[in-house]
């Protein structure tokens, strides 16, 4: 077997660019990472390794590189925290100002020492480390340095970078004073969730009218899955979490009646519409697979016909105000969306892949009708999360919507193709092996090239969260480790021959607070599994809630006591990923991963293993009263799983979770890791114990329902 282990040289210039070339694996292991995976990380970060001479020039290049730059490529820090380093040329002064936001100019005072000095392409330059001030303003400014030559020379180096101040810590989360502070709200899967409106799955009025359902029973938050733009053509991808873009929403969710043309069709219009809903709306009760692809294509004619519809004046001027504030990253979008029906099974030119190529620019204006149609759907999908938020707001809650961001996106989507220069080439992300994924996890998503955001001002970043925050009370983030770093796995390598990549956390924390605070949010960060444990402390200091599952909260061979959980949490009983407890008290998980093929053990140990998990919590519940003591998970279903999310209401955490399918009793899981066309991965609507569909209308009356929302908001009001 070849030696693959990394030569010193190679080792030192993968770390200068924060690439791990070791790192313990989850068995207790020391990997070394091979040299293989080294080269190619590099080479997607466009670092030549082709031989060893390259690799001595890219280390001298990676060593002189922030020396020969007056200011590096962007600034972000807390007010009075960092430095902002500036490299000056031996015998020159230099002048530090900053554009604010507002328009105003602040001059910044230089210290009166030179830390350092280096001797680079034959120019001794000075190295200034200057003090953020205390005083600065939150918000997206601009460094601008002139250099110029002892006594009072004329200028001959300008620069400017982006300059980000971010708050040093949110605001408290919101909340009702008779809950003590704290606050609970509902979990779901919105595409699920439907009602006598929909079109075959849930959509933005659905959202809405949920929230209401749910802020009546007192919630504060309704938390749903990823609203990201997938695939405008079939096949469209079934998982949220995978998605074409991350910057712009899916229009799939958008309700057509609900657009104000909508009701200027004249009759044909209309009964065209109504015959465009009716087969898939025939699904509405079906307790079946979600289709997606039907939905979207009724959808889309119906949508259609609408846009057709002429615009009064002042509906004119508010969506030309939205294109223009989007700017051309929504025309981009826009414009793949166009070409991705353009090629609609045809087979696609590479020229069409490079949104800078002649040929998509001689297309931008062939398909110019399908870029405007495009446009004007992400303007109404903004509407109606608007009015979604409104509802929420209406019906009581202090939070509100609560949006969730997947890690990544589509190898193939819009955010790939538009900006491809922020992503690297050859590269995929996810996760290394475990006890569960022994061969590692490949997510198919391609990863942020740290550089490349830096050089960027973390502008694709700040403006992902400003969409989703715009008309939203919070924000989870989905593996939130992955602002610190991420697992790359080099194209033909396998999950288990990657590493991790770090990136720039106090950057990309900073931008998602700054960006939160502005809109009055509130930040949940995903932060299950293996998470450094400073990383933690770290999101906790500033201001952002962790996650805690009450079955991954273990004190050996016992259920963690929910009073020694965190108080910067979301607390919740169960997650996505996880079985509804219904169907984990009847270990349906079993059962389905044993019709998959998906058990590496027998199943009858697969069963006692439940079985004992399960009776130690049954009797933590039991010692607290929260259940008779003949309760079974046979006999007593519906109280057990009240007492599970009344019981982590006994810990501190800030925000309670608590899943609509547990509240209507759903045993079917939404994704079962492992799988994909196996199971039907995000495909499953919401129904009950009896495996009846349930819709929004039903929920007021359900008692099921009310019963478990209302020991939970009870609990907190104690």
């Amino acid at each position: 077997m070849t030696d693959d282990r990394p030569t010193p040289a190679l080792t030192h210039l993968a770390e200068a660019h924060g690439i791990a070339t070791e790192y313990w694996s989850f068995f207790g292991d020391r990997v070394v990472v091979p040299a293989a995976t080294l080269r190619a990380i590099l080479t997607a970060m466009g670092v030549d390794t082709s031989t060893d001479a390259a690799i001595t020039a890219a280390a001298a290049s990676a060593a002189d590189g922030p020396w020969r730059e007056l200011l590096p490529p962007s600034v972000v820090s807390r007010p009075g925290a960092g430095t902002i380093v500036v490299h000056v040329a031996d015998a020159h002064d230099v002048t530090l100002s900053v554009a604010l936001e507002d328009g105003a100019w602040r001059d910044l005072a230089l210290p009166e020492q030179h830390p350092s000095a280096r001797l680079v392409d034959g120019v001794l330059r000075w190295r200034l480390e200057v003090p953020v001030p205390a005083d600065l303003p939150l918000g997206w400014h601009t460094l601008w340095a002139w250099q110029r030559p002892f006594g009072g020379g004329d200028v001959d180096r300008t620069a400017s970078a982006p300059f980000v101040v971010t708050p040093e810590r949110l605001a408290p989360v919101p909340a009702r004073a008779d809950k003590g502070g704290r606050g609970w709200g509902l979990m779901a899967q919105l595409y699920s969730v439907r009602s006598r409106g929909s079109w075959g799955m849930g959509d933005f009025a659905d959202m809405g009218d949920l929230a209401a359902v749910a802020g009546a029973q007192g919630a504060d938050f309704l938390l749903v899955n990823p609203i990201h733009a997938a695939e405008v053509t079939p096949r469209i991808e079934p998982s949220p979490y995978l998605p074409a873009t991350r910057r712009f929403l899916a229009p799939l969710y958008v309700r057509p009646e609900d657009i104000r043309e909508a009701g200027y069709l004249d009759a044909a219009g209309r009964a065209a519409l109504d015959a465009a809903r009716a087969p898939v709306a025939a699904h509405d009760t079906d307790p079946g697979r979600i289709d997606r692809d039907a939905v979207w294509l009724a959808k889309r004619a119906a949508l259609e016909a609408v846009f057709a519809v002429p615009r009064s004046a002042g509906r004119a001027a508010q969506l030309a105000a939205f294109t223009a504030r989007e700017g051309q990253p929504l025309l981009d979008f826009a414009l793949w969306c166009a070409l991705e029906e353009h090629y609609d099974g045809v087979e696609r030119p590479a020229e069409a892949r490079d949104i800078g190529s002649p040929l998509v620019a001689r297309l931008r204006a062939e398909v110019d009708d399908r870029v405007r149609f495009h446009v004007w759907l992400q303007w109404i999908a903004d509407q109606q999360v608007e009015t979604a938020q409104a509802a929420a707001h209406a019906a009581g809650m202090t939070i509100g919507i609560m949006h969730d961001l997947a890690v990544g996106v589509h190898t193939l989507g819009s955010d790939a193709w538009s900006l491809r220069d922020m992503y690297a080439p050859g590269i995929t992300v996810g996760a290394p092996p475990d006890m569960y994924n022994q061969q590692g996890q490949n997510w198919n998503q391609p990863p942020w090239l740290p550089a490349a955001l830096a050089r960027a001002g973390y502008a694709p970043l700040r403006d992902m969260i400003r969409t989703l925050l715009r008309h939203a009370g919070a924000l989870r983030i989905d593996h939130v480790i992955g602002l610190f770093r991420l697992w790359w796995i080099p194209a033909g390598l396998g999950p288990g021959a990657g590493t991790y990549v770090r990136y720039d956390h106090e950057a990309m924390i900073g931008v998602l607070t700054l960006e939160a605070q502005r809109a009055g949010a509130v930040l949940i960060g995903e932060d299950l599994g293996l998470v450094e444990p400073w990383v933690r402390d770290y999101l906790s200091a500033r201001g952002i809630l962790g996650t805690s599952v009450l079955w991954f909260e273990q004190d050996g061979d016992r259920p963690r006591p929910p009073e020694q959980y965190r108080e910067a949490l979301l607390a919740t009983v169960n997650t996505h990923d996880l079985p509804p407890t219904a169907g984990y008290l009847a270990d349906e998980h079993v059962a389905l991963r044993a019709r998959l093929g998906l058990l590496t053990r027998p199943v009858e140990d697969e069963l006692a293993d439940a079985e004992r998990e399960r009776e130690a919590m049954l009797a933590v519940l039991r010692e607290r009263g929260l259940i008779r003591p003949d309760a079974t998970a046979q006999n007593a279903e519906v109280e057990i799983i009240e007492a599970l999310n009344v019981l982590i209401a006994a810990s501190p955490s800030r925000l309670l979770g608590v899943a609509l399918v547990d509240a209507v009793g759903e045993r079917r899981v939404q994704n079962q890791p492992g799988t994909d066309l196996e199971y039907p991965n995000w495909q499953i609507p919401l129904a009950d114990s009896a495996g009846a569909a349930v819709l929004v209308e039903d929920l007021p009356a359900n008692e099921r329902f009310l019963s478990l929302t209302a020991a939970v908001d009870r609990a907190l009001r104690r």
